[in-house]
């Protein structure tokens, strides 16, 4: 047994050894950094049209629009929300969107995607009515595949229950 400890020790000790000598110095790397900073580019101006995002994943300024569980229709709370979505649209004639319907984490994955399918099909018939051009439009259903608000609560659940309107072009 001895033995085999005067052996085993220092093997473990040059392994030890050769180990922390690899964790040498920090000059070459602290070079290299400085080097890479020092290559970085002009700032680019931020000209274009703003298209961010105001609420959900909706292109601003249009809104998301908000469903109740298990729902696919309209409420009537949300109807100015579509109003003013459909106002953007015809004031840019030119703008394709897609309306991606989504749903809370609770359900199977295949009625989530067809609970998501008719949410996004029935603000499409909403701005149909109102006016946009059926080609402007196109559906997607992510079902629960793309959670806005992490919880298991109402609130959560509550924001993820959306269509969200993107601009294509």
């Amino acid at each position: 047994m001895v033995r085999k400890l005067r052996i085993v020790v220092p093997v473990l000790l040059c392994v030890s050894v050769l180990a922390l000598a690899g964790c040498g110095s920090k000059k070459a790397t602290d070079a290299a950094m400085q080097t890479e900073s020092a290559n970085v580019g002009q700032a680019e101006p931020l000209d274009s049209k703003p298209m961010g995002v105001l609420e959900g994943r909706t292109t601003a300024p249009m809104k998301p629009l908000y469903f109740d569980f298990d729902k696919s229709n309209i409420r009537q709370d949300q109807v100015s929300r579509m109003e003013g979505n459909a106002d953007y649209l015809k004031e840019n004639p030119s703008f394709r969107i897609r309306i991606e319907g989504n749903t809370d984490p609770r359900g199977t994955n295949e009625y989530n995607l067809a609970l998501g399918e008719r949410r996004a099909l029935s603000a499409k018939k909403d701005l149909l009515k109102r006016g946009i051009p059926e080609a402007n439009m196109t559906t997607v259903s992510y079902g629960e595949e793309r959670i806005l608000v992490h919880g298991d609560d109402e609130t959560a659940w509550a924001l993820n229950r959306r269509d969200d309107f993107i601009v294509v072009e």
